[in-house]
């Protein structure tokens, strides 16, 4: 059960991450879909992948902001830092809260995890308090805390597709432990504090000017240079890819409609946001490569064949995702739709403008 609709037109929303993949794209349909919104946006601008993409899409914010009612204010600054964080919401007085800073990736949480344990506990920990303080003299801060969480959470759940009401106790990388935390952290706050709290489980996200380190885009990069891909599972994993415009339509209706409280009084939710079409790897790069070709980012006459290598599976990978999304469709009218082809065809055309 949802509550009475939480404005947006007008309202101060903090959002971090801003100028990661998600985040960016965020505060691009918040500018065009809602009249007078204030973003201030927070993110440490770090190395993990290319910063000149996280400056082309904050480029893209700031282009934007100069045509529509609204205003954007970039903060260069860590959730980890708590007095930073606490400088910002006395300042700002954000209504909406929109966390999607985070270190990502499952591989990289092998081999630097501290980098998560900054971020995605103590920085998520650092933003529920503000949240928390946010009440002051029992005047409503934050209407609505809304934060990333992923599919990662399922583990290697065998039950597919995989629904909000399963299980995930048991997550197989120290990523997907940390986004499991976050929302039993958030839980305890929502309880605790009365903070309205809703959790997004995201589902393999991809499109123009995304992540590198993601599949489809550092696949691209080796082809493009002539190196050779490596597929896990011997091609047998299958994903379920969500394209990030129907990843930001989500949270934008997520945002405007906090949870009521449940049957233990908690205003807290979870939904799943995937495509509920898991797709075979193998299939996948075919189509990837079919549209690099037809974008002119491959030569028609590209042997691909060549290119790929069959391997096992890496650790902390789980063979397959597959989101039930009926309580998102229940509640919002809206699942992800944008098939595989269309969803790829645009990032190739991308990738094409932004490297040449």
């Amino acid at each position: 059960m949802l509550e009475k609709n939480v404005s947006i037109n007008g309202k101060t929303i903090f959002v971090t991450g801003v100028s990661g993949f998600i985040g960016s794209n965020l505060a691009l349909s918040l500018f065009k879909s809602f009249d007078n919104v204030h973003v201030i946006g927070i993110d440490n601008m770090n190395d993990y992948y290319d910063v000149s993409l996280k400056e082309f899409r904050l480029k893209q914010i700031y282009g934007l902001e100069k045509t529509v009612s609204g205003s954007f204010e970039f903060i260069k600054g860590n959730i980890a830092d708590k007095p930073e964080i606490n400088r910002i919401f006395s300042e700002y007085r954000p209504q909406i809260v929109v966390n999607l800073a985070a270190q990502a990736g499952v591989r990289y949480s092998i081999e630097n995890p501290d980098a998560y344990i900054e971020a995605n506990l103590i920085g998520f920990y650092n933003i529920l308090e503000a949240c928390r303080h946010s009440y002051d003299g029992g005047v409503a801060g934050v209407e609505h805390l809304v934060y990333a969480s992923s599919s990662s959470v399922y583990g290697s759940n065998k039950k597919i597709p995989y629904s909000t009401d399963d299980k995930v106790d048991n997550p197989v990388s120290l990523y997907a432990a940390t986004k499991k935390s976050n929302e039993l952290l958030a839980h305890a706050y929502s309880k605790l504090y009365g903070i309205p709290s809703t959790g997004l489980r995201f589902f393999t996200v991809y499109g123009p000017a995304g992540r590198p380190d993601m599949a489809y885009f550092g696949f691209t990069n080796k082809l493009v240079k002539n190196e050779t891909i490596k597929i896990f599972n011997y091609g047998n994993c299958k994903r379920d890819f969500t394209y990030i415009d129907d990843i930001v339509t989500g949270i934008t209706a997520v945002m405007q409609r906090s949870p009521l409280p449940n049957d233990d009084g908690v205003k807290y939710k979870v939904y799943n946001i995937g495509n509920n079409q898991p797709e075979n790897l193998l299939d996948f790069v075919e189509i990837l490569q079919d549209e690099l070709k037809r974008a002119k980012v491959l030569p028609q006459d590209y042997d691909f064949e060549a290119h790929k290598e069959l391997v096992g599976m890496q650790p902390g990978d789980v063979e397959i995702t597959y989101a039930d999304v009926s309580e998102l469709e229940r509640d919002f009218g809206f699942k992800p739709s944008t098939n595989l082809r269309d969803g790829l065809r645009r990032f190739a055309e991308w990738y094409r403008e932004f490297y040449g």
